[in-house]
């Protein structure tokens, strides 16, 4: 009894947090919404004309704008939009002509694929070179991990993703050019994605482990007899993945809008594709959805990532 008293104990500061920060969502939610909105409709163009072309009677514009109901003031227009949110409903796509939600739903998973994959790469180039840098501080493996590390961060993905495609696709013909399909398809992209994630990662870890190194309990370590390699992953490496794990909540919320450049560069058929033809055809309400999904797709990462703390460092603790 009290066992089972202590456990609920220590789960409800986490409950209360995780509520809190669900409730935290909505003046979020509404912020992007309506912030997206206004600069959607700010920006120069017109959808209806963009759908019709240049050289379209002026009676069918302004039929198919007040089908559309962009013929009405912006703020009803804007109050429309809130009514349908609030009942599960993100509008029309004025270009594709089918629910917006729909779309969202088909291509999502697609970001979310290349998301995580990129992240994966990260953390499998980030940790070795992390770890060998920050078992020999300033010696040779150092410089060369943190040296991969500055090419990482240096080379942009506008860059980076059309060198893999011209060396491993074109040339050496190993992996496909673009498109999505099995795991080969994935590969170029989540290494383009990743690639300046890795860096920032390892040098954090390797900074990280630097600093743990002079710890108390680390010096015990090495006089009963370890190596510091073997000291540093066995004892010090988790103190050591606190702001690591800070750091790869934040980014991996910022892979997901990161990934529009990638989406565009392997014809990846994302949201983030979704998203900039939206842009293209002045497509107001799929680019609110798109913002909007992002967006709270960014703020559950870093509600993830809070959450991920104490698990690996007990001294952290949520607040009440």
């Amino acid at each position: 009894m009290g066992l089972a008293g202590g456990v609920r104990r220590r789960r409800t500061p986490v409950i209360r947090y995780f509520i809190r920060r669900l409730t935290a969502l909505v003046p979020v939610a509404l912020g992007v919404v309506t912030l997206t909105f206004a600069l959607v409709h700010l920006v120069p163009g017109d959808p209806v004309v963009a759908m019709l072309g240049d050289y379209a009677a002026p009676a069918d514009v302004q039929a198919l704008r007040h089908e559309l109901g962009l013929d009405r003031p912006l703020w009803r227009q804007y109050v429309a939009f809130l009514y349908g949110l609030a009942h599960g409903d993100l509008g029309e796509s004025i270009s594709q002509r089918e629910p917006v939600s729909r779309l969202i739903r088909e291509r999502y998973p697609a970001t979310v694929e290349l998301a995580v994959a990129g992240l994966a790469a990260a953390i499998l180039i980030a940790f070795p070179l992390g770890l060998v840098a920050g078992a020999d501080p300033g010696g040779p493996a150092d410089m060369g991990a943190m040296g991969f590390a500055i090419l990482g961060i240096s080379v942009p993905h506008l860059y980076l993703g059309p060198l893999l495609m011209i060396v491993f696709s074109l040339d050496l013909g190993w992996l496909p050019l673009t498109g999505r399909g099995g795991l080969s398809h994935l590969i170029l992209p989540a290494l383009t994605l990743g690639a300046a994630l890795a860096a920032i990662l390892a040098r954090m870890l390797r900074q990280s482990l630097v600093e743990v190194s002079d710890a108390d309990y680390m010096r015990t370590a090495r006089a009963k007899g370890l190596s510091r390699p073997r000291a540093l992953i066995g004892h010090g490496l988790r103190n050591a993945l606190t702001p690591v794990v800070t750091l790869l909540g934040l980014e991996a919320g910022a892979l997901l809008t990161g990934s529009i450049v990638t989406e565009i560069i392997f014809s990846w058929p994302g949201l983030g594709r979704l998203m900039i033809t939206a842009i293209n055809n002045r497509d107001y309400p799929l680019v609110q959805g798109c913002v909007m999904v992002f967006a709270l797709s960014y703020v559950a990462v870093n509600l993830a990532t809070d959450l991920l703390y104490s698990a690996i460092d007990p001294r952290v603790r949520l607040s009440r």
